[in-house]
């Protein structure tokens, strides 16, 4: 039957687009107040809202045969622009920062960092794989399940790889990523409970040891002396001397906002490192208090509901699996930031979505934004159907 959606406002997404100006404009108050006097964060940060606009705007042109059909190709540029990180030395268009290689320096343009884009092409490889696996499996079996487990795999190894020499935290995201995409894939429980329960197992091992047996990991694992100390600054940074000053002053800039926070611009507590990028929410937390640092949890919450909704409403399958890699994205940036300045979870540096100060962080959740707004505009509704989203 013919789609009852023609215009453009029908298929615009219009609730998405609020959102994002709210966030938008949550993140240049914010690094207003967290920018010092000279520093132009704040006019960078407009400048790539601007650019991630006219990349939602591209998005939209695309449908999702079209995403697949470049899937690979956008795949294979993230992973040569990570392993290009790896093989160059140390110059000025590949410099060392805070002892990782992590970006390209483009003169004029500035710093691009490909982990943060290859979230987006990771999620969109491994949507194609699952889709594809499906389309070609008539009879699902354990053993069809299991080579699917495999191929996700293998997609996800590259990447991981590459960036686990790089940024500890853009591997867990990445690693968040896969475990929600393993959940909505179609794989057999009698592999995933396993799996999941091993991996847990681990990890949890692993803190344990971390904590009380360390001996044990610097003598089999070469673990060294600087991931203890930050293991120790997460646990008492009150106790850990240096290594856990920046944890102190986030509590303390947050506790000092209690109920309704100073007031914009009303900064006491300063000097806290990377306040205007992975630190903003220290900010949030000193100048709104608990009801502005609520609201901006809200947001998200929020956000979060409308992509599993895109998602419920979807077409097809493909859609579904793109949706679910962004919400594990989204979810996971979320908890780690916002738990990371409240002692709840280590500092692993993972900036907060469409807040922190970054051109390639929030060029990032934009695209991913983008692959949202095209699924909203292709989407076709359909006499009979039960979807009338």
């Amino acid at each position: 039957m013919k789609s009852r959606n023609n215009s453009f406002s029908d298929k615009f997404d219009w609730t998405l687009c609020l959102l994002l100006l709210l966030f938008c404009l949550l993140s240049c108050i914010s690094i207003y107040s967290a920018q010092k006097e000279g520093q132009t964060f704040l006019t960078s940060q407009i400048f790539w809202y601007v650019v991630g606009s006219a990349a939602i705007a591209l998005c939209i042109y695309f449908d999702n045969e079209q995403f697949r059909k470049m899937t690979w190709i956008l795949y294979g540029i993230g992973i040569f622009l990570l392993l290009g990180l790896i093989v160059m030395p140390d110059t000025d268009f590949t410099p060392v920062r805070n002892g990782a290689q992590s970006w390209y320096v483009i003169k004029g343009v500035g710093s691009v960092q490909p982990s943060e884009y290859m979230k987006v092409f990771y999620i969109l490889a491994l949507s194609k794989v699952i889709f594809d696996h499906h389309e070609k499996t008539i009879y699902p079996s354990v053993k069809t399940d299991f080579i699917l487990l495999c191929k996700m795999g293998i997609t996800a190894a590259f990447p991981i790889g590459l960036v686990i020499v790089q940024d500890l935290g853009t591997t867990l995201v990445l690693m968040a990523i896969l475990v929600g995409m393993i959940l909505v894939s179609g794989i057999t429980w009698k592999i995933i409970i396993p799996l999941y329960g091993a991996t847990i197992a681990f990890a949890s091992t692993v803190l344990y040891l971390a904590i009380y047996q360390r001996e044990f990991l610097k003598k089999y694992l070469d673990i060294d002396d600087y991931q203890f100390k930050r293991i120790n600054s997460w646990l008492d940074p009150f106790k850990a001397g240096d290594d856990g000053l920046q944890l102190v002053k986030s509590l303390r800039a947050i506790g000092s906002g209690l109920v309704d926070g100073k007031g914009i611009g009303k900064t006491d507590v300063y000097n806290i490192p990377e306040r205007h990028t992975d630190f903003v929410f220290t900010i949030i937390g000193e100048e709104y208090g608990f009801i502005g640092g609520s609201i901006v949890i809200c947001l998200y919450l929020l956000l979060i509901y409308h992509l599993i909704r895109t998602a419920f409403t979807a077409n097809d399958t493909y859609s579904i699996y793109i949706c679910v890699g962004i919400i594990s994205m989204i979810t996971f940036h979320v908890f780690e930031n916002i738990g990371m300045t409240i002692q709840l979870l280590p500092i692993t540096g993972i900036p907060l979505p469409f807040i922190s100060y970054g051109g390639s962080s929030l060029m990032t959740n934009m695209l991913a934004m983008g692959l949202i707004f095209s699924i909203r505009y292709h989407h076709k509704s359909y006499m009979f159907s039960s979807s009338s989203y």
